[in-house]
């Protein structure tokens, strides 16, 4: 299937991820959702025109976007300064209609930075020295597009919401899951942390295609504040996958 096909056809997915999701509702201690697909879909759609989908070897899916990543700039683990810096990304970003005070929208004009995106794509930086390089074999994507903000600020992954919240979530998630994996056709799906493992394991259980995991770049995990990026080759190399030499 041709790379600009397949644009397309994601183009139709994430349409109807956004359509879907919009019908969802939740309730205390969450105040605020944001979904950068829509608000920041310019920019996310800048992103997925970088990408080379003629044999994407490797699809890495993390759980849902951090409030000073892909919340500002629409990019899955979008920390800013390598949006705007590597990823050479700067479209318009606008703002979701109810915000956070503690999390407003700034876009590439945020000065806060998401660890845990700075170690993901200062580690794709730093092994493949340029976005083409690493987006001809790797492409990176979310499992939810949605932030849940409580009143305070905190951000609450999509694991904690209520399990009368969470299933429809899954479901509409799980979906669109499958789909990307099916016309994306990658060889293998790697988890960015145990969630998105689990939920790959379970919606391609039929598809062949072998799952894996690496450890999520989350500053929250001490094991990754030892040197996310030495662990992450580690766990690739354990995987097969063989990366360039650094």
């Amino acid at each position: 299937m041709a790379t600009k096909t397949k644009r397309t056809i994601l183009k139709s997915i994430t349409d109807d991820l956004v359509d879907e999701l919009s019908s969802l509702s939740f309730r205390p201690p969450v105040q605020y959702v944001y979904n950068p697909l829509e608000y920041a879909r310019k920019s996310f759609d800048a992103f997925v025109a970088r990408c080379d989908f003629s044999n994407v070897e490797i699809m890495l899916l993390g759980m849902n976007p951090g409030p000073w990543g892909m919340a500002q700039t629409g990019v899955p683990f979008g920390e800013v300064g390598a949006v705007r810096d590597w990823l050479k990304i700067d479209a318009a970003i606008g703002s979701p209609s109810d915000v956070h005070p503690k999390r407003p929208i700034l876009g590439l004009d945020c000065h806060r930075s998401e660890v845990s995106g700075a170690r993901l794509w200062g580690w794709a930086k730093d092994t493949f020295k340029s976005p083409t390089r690493f987006l001809k074999r790797f492409f990176v994507c979310n499992y939810c597009p949605l932030i849940f903000l409580e009143d305070s600020g905190r951000n609450r992954t999509p694991d904690k919401l209520p399990a009368d919240e969470r299933t429809p979530l899954l479901e509409i998630c799980d979906r669109a899951l499958l789909r990307t994996v099916e016309f994306v056709a990658p060889k293998m799906v790697v988890g960015v942390g145990a969630f998105a493992q689990k939920r790959a394991e379970k919606v391609l259980n039929d598809c062949g295609i072998p799952i894996g995991g690496i450890l999520h770049p989350s500053p929250a995990s001490p094991i990754a504040n030892r040197g996310w990026a030495d662990q992450a080759n580690k766990q690739f190399a354990e995987l097969g996958i063989r990366l360039p030499k650094r």
